[in-house]
């Protein structure tokens, strides 16, 4: 097998985090890859995993649909490329997101995540915050959720396995090779969570 192609869709938010925690986990895990920042179709045809960061999701998806990048993440995403959406990454994963005070949200969405997507669920920029959580599920017990005008899934189809809750609120979630999370693994030490999405890659290639 070649090293794994590993991209990081850099519209908005934590890319270069993101890009370190993946090199991290590659290294740790003891696979040849690589990780690049990507934008274009040409860029995302070419990936065995993409990580769709945080930031503002219309933004991220409009920019992307404008571009054509968000047609062939549905192509690639389609054929089994795994894809882990962080924040904003989540709410362009899903397949219906309204907004906490504006309600329902006419945003283009990739539609493959079976969830109904709370936007700032937890409110807005000043009231972020930082807790312990568990995915006993996908062997994390213990992990520091970073938690930045986080969604969170209010609804979530028969196929979608629940991993985290916080306060009742689920706030990470798998269903297939596509694992979304409300919280910001990329701004902690730890690199666990993007370890075991390395792994997904590498059981797909």
């Amino acid at each position: 097998m070649t090293g794994l192609n590993i991209g990081i869709l850099a519209v908005q938010g934590d890319v270069a985090e993101n890009v370190m925690a993946t090199k991290m986990s590659l290294e740790e895990l003891g696979i040849d890859g690589i990780v690049n920042e990507v934008k274009t179709p040409e860029q995302i045809a070419d990936l065995d995993g993409l990580i769709i960061p945080g930031g503002e999701s219309t933004v991220i998806g409009t920019l992307s649909l404008v571009n054509g990048s968000l047609k062939k993440i549905k192509e690639k995403i389609a054929n089994g490329m795994p894809v882990f959406g962080i924040c904003a990454g989540l709410i362009l994963l899903s397949k219906k997101a309204k907004d906490r005070v504006v309600g329902e949200m006419d945003q283009p969405l990739l539609d493959f995540l079976d969830v109904k997507i709370e936007r700032n669920a937890f409110g807005r920029q000043r009231d972020s915050f930082e807790s312990e959580i568990s995915m006993e599920k996908i062997g994390i017990p213990k992990f520091h959720g970073v938690f930045i005008r986080a969604p969170s899934i209010m609804e979530a189809g028969k196929d979608v396995e629940i991993l985290s809750k916080f306060n009742e609120k689920t706030i990470a979630v798998k269903q297939g090779n596509i694992i979304g999370t409300s919280f910001h693994p990329e701004l902690t030490a730890d690199i666990s969570l993007h370890k075991y999405f390395v792994n997904l890659i590498r059981k797909k290639n």
